[in-house]
């Protein structure tokens, strides 16, 4: 039996941020921000009292895996569609062409071997921390929120699909993946209409009705079931796991769309995620994060600001495109929430250490600049939010 002592100071620093952020209601930070940070003073780093062993990285992948599906949960594919979705395109097309340009830009200064990774990883927002912004200003249905969701949504299930491809540990070329993820896509809507007729069929139906709130819990076992499985389908056709995870979430989001039968079933994925396996994953991203070395390198700690601007301009100059619908002050609240990124940061470190494209320095400084950003962008778009209360019509854009 592998030694646990590691994770248990990880679940009570689990416990701990949270419980320290809930008895400071007035200090406005995302407990995961915490989270990293006391990842990073009991890792090596600083006081040297956690590392990442078999235990916790075990729990730590399944984290990962868990975070990419709630987020692929949060994907309201109903609702992308018309201008709404046209405009979330084009401003991620717009997203990629500054990435590209910044990547270069920092390839030029000898930052990063890949600049296109360095762009993807600019191109994605946090959906799971842009929502709840929202639903605090009161602005998550109206056309400033719907325009800010399904950016971010098109934003988050693009970044994936093109770290998968193009920056996957597997040994297959791009074409092959490319080709692999075509086939991928087709079991992916194959399994999500065999799941979805196999809802219809009323005897089943009544069996996870009748079940799903007992000790057997059906309905989430059946998720965490179609979860595992996509992820696994997912490295068998050579693509990240990610992706398998991401759109497992987005399966059961298209499928479990009426919720008055089991109105406790999202929850309780939370409850799986957020209670236990994210925190896991949060943390020891913050143990194994170099920030020894970004503090040791003369000109490391430099790259923290600029990362972080240019995190702004590539998710925030799109928000320009929203001006002429939404106003100048929602438009540029919208362009920081699209700002906002950490948890899809630190994956693709992660993936590009893993792959020899990012060093561990360099990964510190772009984690280090997705904490400011969660830490600064969201406090300023709820501030604008909060000014521009006026209602404006197409908050349902078809």
């Amino acid at each position: 039996m592998p030694d646990l002592a590691n994770l248990l100071v990880v679940t009570v620093v689990a416990l701990l941020a949270p419980l320290l952020l809930g008895m400071a209601p007035r200090v406005r930070v995302p407990s995961v921000v915490l989270e990293i940070v006391a990842g990073v003073v009991l890792g090596p780093s600083v006081l040297g009292l956690v590392e990442v062993d078999e235990a916790v990285r075990i729990v730590a992948l399944l984290g990962l895996a868990f975070l990419l599906f709630l987020s692929g949960l949060e994907v309201d594919v109903h609702r992308l569609r018309g201008s709404l979705l046209r405009t979330a395109l084009l401003g991620y097309a717009l997203t990629m062409v500054i990435g590209v340009l910044a990547g270069f830009s920092f390839g030029a200064a000898g930052w990063v071997r890949d600049p296109l990774l360095i762009a993807v990883a600019l191109s994605a927002t946090s959906l799971g921390l842009v929502v709840p912004v929202l639903k605090d200003a009161g602005r998550a249905d109206d056309a400033a929120g719907q325009t800010t969701i399904a950016a971010s949504s098109v934003a988050d299930f693009g970044a994936v699909v093109l770290v998968s491809l193009l920056f996957s540990v597997s040994e297959t070329t791009p074409g092959e993946r490319i080709a692999f993820l075509a086939v991928f896509v087709v079991f992916v809507a194959a399994i999500g209409v065999a799941v979805a007729l196999a809802g219809r069929w009323s005897r089943l139906d009544m069996v996870f009705l009748r079940l799903q709130d007992t000790t057997a819990e059906l309905r989430v076992r059946a998720a965490v079931a179609l979860l595992v499985a996509f992820v696994v389908l997912a490295e068998l056709f050579g693509l990240e796991s990610i992706l398998g995870a991401f759109l497992a979430g987005a399966v059961v989001g298209l499928i479990d769309r009426d919720t008055s039968t089991h109105p406790h079933f999202r929850t309780k994925l939370d409850a799986i995620g957020y209670g236990f396996l994210i925190p896991v994953f949060f943390i020891s991203s913050g143990v194994t994060l170099d920030l020894r070395g970004l503090v040791e390198e003369p000109t490391a700690l430099l790259r923290v600001p600029l990362f972080l601007l240019a995190l702004l301009l590539v998710r925030g100059v799109p928000a320009l495109l929203y001006v002429r619908a939404l106003g100048s002050r929602s438009a540029v609240a919208a362009g920081f929430l699209q700002a906002t990124s950490l948890p899809f940061l630190v994956t693709t470190t992660q993936i590009g250490e893993s792959v020899g494209l990012i060093a561990p320095v360099t990964g510190a400084a772009l984690v280090c600049a997705g904490l400011l950003s969660v830490l600064l962008f969201p406090s300023a778009a709820l501030a604008l939010l909060r000014r521009d209360r006026r209602p404006r019509a197409g908050s349902r854009t078809g």
